[in-house]
């Protein structure tokens, strides 16, 4: 590949020789030390090739002596492609100036790559750059990598570690985030374990105190599941730390109520459409007002960024489509509408219980009450019930 795009910079020719002994013209080839390459056979008496500028007029002048007949078929590389401007010098002109341009623009940064990141958020990461002087159109040679990492460490406390490579155009920001350190549990504190939820104890597992449930047992909200007191025969009651893990199956029942009549888009036709440039920091609008008063619509923003030679240019051109649509009331099935609710009470039930557990079993059912469907949905889980309570309250110590 290197060696076809060198070729093609200096000028290569394809070229045409017809000879009723075609083997006299490569042998003359290997004689003259003449390099040519992309061999096709046409005929038995005829082949195309390609050679360098350079080696063609040496074959044109050895192949005289030849009863040979050569026809240039093509003129291939950048001389001969700048050759058809010479008698266009503005032309010729603008395109040194873009590679030009390119080639300084390749110094300053025009996009930007966030990785690493999973619960800050790259917008704050971009403007942290940003209030350190790292922006759109930064000269990337001037960056100080130490002095970026240590201001963005203090800037944004989430992050441990930063590092800004710039590479061409684009700068690689890559981080790595704080893990949060654990809590710390004072087992010097007097304190019971007491059910979160009612349930069905399957699992007792004691760290300190005393259980006071045991597998198979019903319990309720607020019981005692783990005493951080314990009788002694020697010196009498002891006060510690109730700690540990009960597992227990748990029940829920989860209820909404789902309308059988609702307000649907219907769109009615009627778009619009806007073009807008947007060079570095700076956008430019090519359509006159963007606020849209008293009507519903969908907007639809695509953005496409431009880039020559892959090179990431500060250039994107964003297109703006408005798609107007009316409300109106339509009539849905109580099938759909069931399912609709058990999706979003499922969805509920799972962000109350993954913290603790997980859902064993669901069963969703309905009644219709007017124009309105009630469902329910009603769920088994396996869950950690246990939470930590102070053993004295402040009455009690009062």
């Amino acid at each position: 590949m290197l060696t076809g795009l060198v070729n093609r910079l200096r000028g290569q020719v394809r070229v045409r020789a017809e000879c009723a002994f075609p083997e006299r013209v490569l042998n003359l080839c290997g004689a003259q030390d003449l390099a040519f390459w992309d061999l096709e056979w046409e005929s038995p008496t005829a082949f195309t090739c390609r050679l360098s500028r350079r080696d063609w007029k040496r074959l044109r002048e050895a192949g005289k002596k030849l009863d040979c007949t050569f026809s240039l078929v093509g003129l291939e590389g950048a001389p001969y492609f700048l050759l058809r401007f010479r008698h266009r010098q503005a032309l010729l002109i603008g395109l040194l100036g873009c590679a030009l341009t390119l080639f300084l623009g390749s110094f300053f940064i025009w996009d930007f790559q966030v990785e690493g990141n999973e619960t800050v958020p790259t917008e704050r990461i971009l403007r942290a750059l940003e209030k350190n002087g790292v922006t759109l159109g930064t000269f990337g040679l001037s960056l100080d990598g130490e002095d970026i990492r240590n201001h963005m460490l203090l800037d944004v406390p989430e992050l441990i570690w930063v590092a800004v490579n710039v590479s061409g155009c684009r700068a690689e920001i890559q981080v790595r985030e704080r893990t949060p350190a654990p809590v710390m549990i004072d087992r010097r504190e007097p304190c019971n374990l007491v059910a979160r939820r009612a349930g069905l104890v399957k699992r007792v597992q004691t760290i300190g105190g005393v259980a006071c449930v045991i597998p198979g047992s019903a319990v309720t909200e607020g019981q005692i599941l783990i005493s951080g007191v314990e009788d002694t025969d020697t010196v009498g009651a002891r006060v510690l730390a109730g700690m540990g893990k009960v597992e227990a199956r748990t029940w829920y029942h989860l209820s909404a109520s789902m309308p059988l009549t609702v307000l649907e888009k219907q769109y009615t036709g009627k778009e619009k459409t806007g073009v807008s440039l947007i060079f570095g920091t700076r956008r430019i609008k090519f359509f006159s007002n963007s606020s849209i008063e008293g009507a519903e619509y969908d907007k639809i923003t695509n953005r496409r960024p431009f880039s020559l030679l892959g090179v990431p240019l500060p250039v994107t051109v964003v297109t703006e489509k408005w798609r107007f649509y009316e409300t109106v009331p339509t009539t849905r099935t109580a099938a759909q509408a069931e399912k609709d609710a058990g999706a979003i009470l499922t969805a509920q039930l799972e962000k109350m219980v993954e913290p603790y557990g997980e859902v064993k079993s669901t069963l969703c059912s309905s009644r219709q009450k007017g124009d309105t469907l009630v469902v329910t949905l009603s769920a088994e889980c396996l869950e950690e019930i246990g939470k930590t309570a102070p053993l004295y309250t402040e009455e009690e110590t009062g």
